[in-house]
């Protein structure tokens, strides 16, 4: 259910009061051509860019840069603080989902047509390698200690382990139908929503061991991390499942908005949560399990990635 206004701004204050940094949030709205730039402390959109060609994935940098891939345009932007774009390039196949090595200036970007990662430079956005894939590559994710890099191959329902170093191949592990979303937990472990058998996979990357699967929502589409928990937005439930990481038992499953889709955690104990058909994002306190706000985007919110980012 909505909330009003003033109660939503109420909850955002109060929440945001112990923290030390102000939240933003990055929120790609692809129906808008638009980014939606949100004060989490205040719950108010501060800025709203343009990003035309129907942007979707998105990734924040610590130094306050954000980037954007935009699939029907497939063009990849680098936009400084204010959304200036400071580099783009066009690239030739379907760009989807993004990740960022900050460490190494290293942007990798999905093709989701030519079974393949774009390594680009970080700045500049010129294309230095290329790595295969299985069939549809969707979401990325850099692993906590910044030495692996997660596919998931959607149509080839299998992820695959880059070393980042290196660029090379570590493994390739089957997961369940149709793995989309995926985010390292803060202990190392990868959690994979796989929307074709509405689950989740969790596994040991450095063993390479499937530990479990998990079932979730109708369509999983992405993972969080916060207070002990994983969150995965459900697309067609309307969901946040979420799960305990040290026993992985279902702890709940709550009602966000239409679509939810992508997820992030905050620096202050929140997830973030984009539904794309309200034109919302909803806050979620990970503690108290409840949906403390749901603040107005642009039309068509995606938020595929890390979209939040913290400014002292």
């Amino acid at each position: 259910m909505r909330r009003a206004p003033e109660l939503a701004f109420a909850a955002v204050l109060a929440v945001a009061a112990s923290s030390a940094a102000a939240d933003l949030a990055f929120v790609t709205c692809q129906n808008g051509d638009a980014l939606s730039v949100i004060d989490l402390d205040t719950g108010e959109e501060t800025a709203r860019w343009s990003v035309p060609g129907k942007p979707a994935g998105v990734t924040a940098a610590p130094d306050g840069t954000v980037y954007t891939v935009a699939p029907e345009s497939k063009t990849v932007r680098r936009h400084g603080p204010e959304g200036t774009v400071l580099a783009d390039a066009v690239l030739d196949g379907g760009p989807m989902g993004v990740a960022l090595d900050a460490a190494r200036s290293h942007l990798f970007v999905s093709d989701w047509y030519n079974a393949r990662l774009w390594v680009l430079d970080a700045n500049t956005l010129d294309v230095l390698s290329e790595l295969s894939t299985g069939a549809a590559p969707a979401g990325l994710a850099l692993s906590p200690d910044g030495r692996l890099l997660a596919a998931a191959e959607r149509d080839a329902d299998r992820v695959s382990l880059y070393d980042a170093e290196t660029l090379t191949l570590a493994r390739s592990l089957p997961v369940g139908t149709r793995p989309f979303g995926l985010g390292f937990a803060p202990d190392g472990r990868l959690f994979v929503g796989n929307v074709g058998s509405n689950d989740v996979t969790v596994i040991d990357p450095g063993a390479g061991e499937l530990l479990a699967t998990l079932p979730v929502g109708d369509r999983p589409y992405g993972v969080a991390f916060a207070a002990g928990r994983a969150f995965v937005s459900n697309q067609y439930a309307g969901t946040v499942s979420v799960i305990a990481l040290d026993t992985l038992a279902p702890l709940a499953e709550l009602t966000v908005g239409e679509y939810p889709e992508g997820i992030a955690a905050t620096s202050d104990g929140q997830i973030a949560v984009a539904n794309w058909f309200d034109n919302t994002l909803s806050l979620i306190d990970a503690k108290t399990l409840e949906v403390v706000a749901d603040l107005d985007t642009a039309d068509g919110p995606r938020a595929f990635g890390a979209f939040i980012g913290a400014t002292d």
